[in-house]
Parts: structure tokens; sequence; C-alpha cells
């Protein structure tokens, strides 16, 4: 069973379930089509990634953009992340804005994101591995980003670790949407 909690974003979603944990470790379900439906929530997942990364790794702000943007669920197999979505919808309430979750994997919530953000985090311990499942397959021609320092969120680092292609992305400021 799923528990949707709003963000105040629309369509951004936290999505809480249950876990068992016994002496032989723990079990989760972390999709199921027909619940995600009634719900509301997209189901048309297309791939699934998972990232393994060290402390103070920041990766992100990454999207597509239309034709093959998407939304993307994500969730902690290990370890402890800042999550974040920046609102790239031109007519949203939101347009601009951020919205940063804690999540583990020890936490049953995770976040559904809709077509229209930019996602990324900040890994808060070694070995934190993220995995994701999109509506759309990567499109080397859609690929696109924001830089992680230019839209006024906080990652409380002075020393962060990013790749080149995340450095090399542009200011939100710089960015036309087309969403």
């Amino acid at each position: 069973m799923f528990k949707i909690t709003e963000t105040g974003f629309d369509g951004l979603r936290i999505v809480e379930t249950s876990y068992f944990n016994d002496e032989r470790g723990q079990f989760r379900k972390v999709f199921s089509k027909g619940e995600f439906s009634e719900l509301g929530l997209d189901t048309d997942f297309r791939e699934a990634y998972y990232s393994k990364s060290s402390k103070n790794v920041i990766r992100g702000m990454h999207f597509q953009t239309p034709p093959s943007d998407h939304a993307k669920v994500v969730y902690l197999i290990a370890g402890r992340i800042i999550d974040v979505c920046l609102d790239l919808r031109k007519k949203s309430n939101t347009y601009g804005c951020c919205f940063s979750i804690e999540l583990s994997n020890v936490n049953p919530a995770y976040i559904f994101i809709p077509k229209g953000f930019a996602h990324g985090f900040v890994s808060l311990e070694n070995d934190s591995i993220v995995h994701y499942m999109q509506t759309s397959c990567y499109e080397k021609s859609c690929d696109n980003g924001i830089r992680f320092d230019s839209f006024g969120f906080d990652w409380k680092l002075s020393n962060p670790i990013l790749s080149k292609r995340d450095l090399a992305f542009p200011a939100f400021t710089d960015f036309c949407s087309p969403f």
C-alpha cells in the first residue's frame, strides 16, 4: 500500500511505502502499476538506472527536454541523500522554486517527479545508491541541465564533488525553458 503526500508543487509527490525487516534484512515494494494508476501517477516507465556516490558528491541538476522529457521515480537502495527538484514549468506557480527532501534506505519515503523538473541530489554518506525509473528513454539531443549553484539552493557544502559535465551546465537565469 502506497501513501502519497503533496509537496505544494503540482505533480511532485512524496510516495511512502511500508517495508519489512526481519533476520534476513529488508524487503520493500517500490512500484505497482495498478496502485500507481489509482493514485494518478504515471506508470509507463521505459528505463531504470542507479548511481553510487561518495559523500559530498552532487549529481544534477538533470532533465530531458521535449519530446523526450519524462516523469521520474527516485528512491534509495543504500545511504542517505538530499534530493532536490527545480520547477522549470513556466506557467507553474512554483516556477524557479525548488523542493528538497532527505531520502535514505531506512526511510520508506521516495519521490515522484513529473515532467518539467530538473533533478539532482547531494550524497550525505559514502556509497549512497540512488535508483531512478523514467518514463522516457535517454536521448542525447534532449539531455540538459541547470548549474547546481545558480538557483538559490543551499547545498551546505564548501567543496562539493561534481562532474565536468554538471559544472558546464548553464545558470538558471540563462536557461530558456521549453516546459
